[in-house]
């Protein structure tokens, strides 16, 4: 029943072609430059061709293999512009789309998990998805009841796929630096294997959503469709109408990013706080800006709804789940580096596992390694941009930088490895927004301990929660973590 490409050799076959294609593109150039055409006209091409590969073999395995563009399109903003600017519009595309299934596979999927009668569940059903990304597609419908929804589907073999691309992807992931300079592929891809059977289970998903939009159902900043049905491979919820982050990026208005950029960070901050889950997936095509909601009688003078903009959150397939919220050591370190306590951090650093007990560090160096990276906790307001994220990349990643080096020597704790990737990539989003956000808001509404008083009022039952946590990942026999460098 499935149209995805399934066979390991043909999968195989086509990622591999990637690495390969762009060092044909690099021969192809060097023809070029000695036929007379300019290195920077020939250099821009090349890039362009393999932006274009990229998209064409990420987008239509779909998979794991999509799954990684998705990922790696967060983290453009950090790359130098003449390499980033040839890869943008092409990783852009996957955060919002990808080639469709037929609908005849669609309806084999709909028969099979939902039953023969599946079409008396909805007035009206699109066969033309409104949205293919990669492990399912979305195609909008009318419930029976009225209501608009959004079906997604899972494709037929998707877990399958996953597994195969991530495995063949991780082989040879350092051949796939040239198509993401800077980037060290590889323990992105191992964070995605991690996450492969909850991405998978719609049931656990649709948990996950309807714990958040029974949260914030009254919420005036933040929008969460509720769940209308679920069964295997198939998810019914309301459908939300919105302007695609994606497109605020590229053309929204200063106050469209700035008001998107302070409810990203509300969103990120406040969800553990409130419902003990993170969302894990904070890539543009997973959000929508949304107009103010008109109560009955108020409009402005133009008859445009009186309020702000809201953030429409969507796909709740990667959480992690946070009992306690964000650890409060969090909170902790970070204020204690805006006091100027190196002692402080150092020791908090240590206590959770940051720096390994074989290792001695100075810890006025670390102290001088993270200010940088906090400056937008520093002041009221900070704007968020790619030549800020440009530069705190090119002084960790420069080898001869002594932040480097440092870098280098700090470990990453396996409970905090999704937090730092969703850390990560929350600002990359902003910096890709270019928003100037009050920050330090949210963190004093939202973070525990970066307050001084929070530490004085710790809640029991959040030391229990995290004590529990901790139990169960030795028990689950994590491993001892990976370098923070990665």
């Amino acid at each position: 029943m499935s149209d995805l490409p399934r066979k390991a050799v043909t999968r195989t076959a086509k990622l591999a072609a990637l690495p390969l294609g762009f060092a044909g593109r690099a021969t192809w150039g060097l023809g070029k430059r000695i036929g007379g055409k300019s290195a920077e006209l020939v250099a821009r091409e090349v890039q362009q061709r393999t932006a274009d590969q990229l998209f064409k073999t990420l987008g239509e395995l779909k998979g794991g293999a999509m799954k990684l563009g998705q990922a790696l399109s967060v983290f453009e903003s950090a790359l130098p512009e003449e390499i980033a600017g040839p890869y943008r519009a092409a990783l852009t595309k996957l955060q919002e789309a990808a080639p469709p299934l037929p609908a005849r596979t669609v309806h084999g999927v709909l028969t099979e998990r939902i039953g023969e009668d599946w079409r008396e569940y909805f007035l009206e059903f699109e066969d033309t998805p409104a949205a293919a990304a990669s492990i399912g597609q979305v195609h909008r419908a009318v419930w029976h009841d009225g209501r608009e929804v959004a079906v997604k589907v899972q494709y037929p073999g998707a877990g399958e796929a996953l597994l195969s691309d991530l495995a063949q992807l991780s082989r040879f992931a350092r051949l796939l630096g040239p198509l993401v300079p800077g980037m060290d592929i590889k323990p992105v891809i191992k964070e995605l294997r991690d996450r492969v059977s909850e991405e998978l289970d719609y049931e656990l998903e649709a948990q996950a959503q309807q714990e958040h939009a029974a949260e914030f159902e009254d919420d005036p900043d933040v929008v969460i469709p509720q769940v209308v049905h679920q069964s295997d491979q198939v998810l019914v919820t309301e459908w939300i109408d919105g302007i695609p982050l994606s497109e605020v990026i590229a053309e929204g208005t200063a106050e469209q990013r700035d008001r998107a950029g302070q409810l990203l960070a509300r969103f990120l901050f406040s969800g553990p706080a409130r419902t003990g889950l993170l969302h894990a997936d904070p890539h543009p095509g997973n959000f929508r800006l949304l107009p103010p909601a008109a109560e009955e009688g108020q409009t402005e003078e133009d008859g445009s709804p009186v309020g702000s903009w809201r953030l429409g959150v969507l796909d709740f397939g990667t959480v992690d789940r946070l009992p306690g919220g964000l650890p409060g050591n969090i909170g902790d370190s970070l204020r204690l580096a805006l006091e100027g306590d190196a002692a402080g951090v150092y020791g908090l650093l240590r206590e959770e596992g940051f720096v390994k007990e074989s290792i001695d560090l100075d810890p006025d160096a670390v102290l001088d390694y993270l200010l940088p990276i906090i400056e937008p906790t520093q002041v009221e307001e900070f704007t968020f941009s790619r030549g800020w994220i440009r530069e705190q990349a090119a002084r960790i990643a420069d080898p001869r930088s002594p932040a480097h080096q440092l870098g280098r020597q700090l470990n990453l704790p396996p409970s905090y490895v999704l937090i730092h990737r969703v850390t990560l990539s929350t600002i990359g989003v902003l910096c890709q927004l270019g928003a100037t956000v009050r920050l330090r808001d949210e963190l004093e509404a939202w973070l525990p301990g970066f307050l001084a008083e929070d530490t004085e009022t710790a809640d029991t039952e959040t030391v229990d929660a995290a004590a529990e946590g901790t139990e169960y990942a030795e028990e689950e026999g994590e491993p001892e973590g990976e370098p923070v460098q990665a």
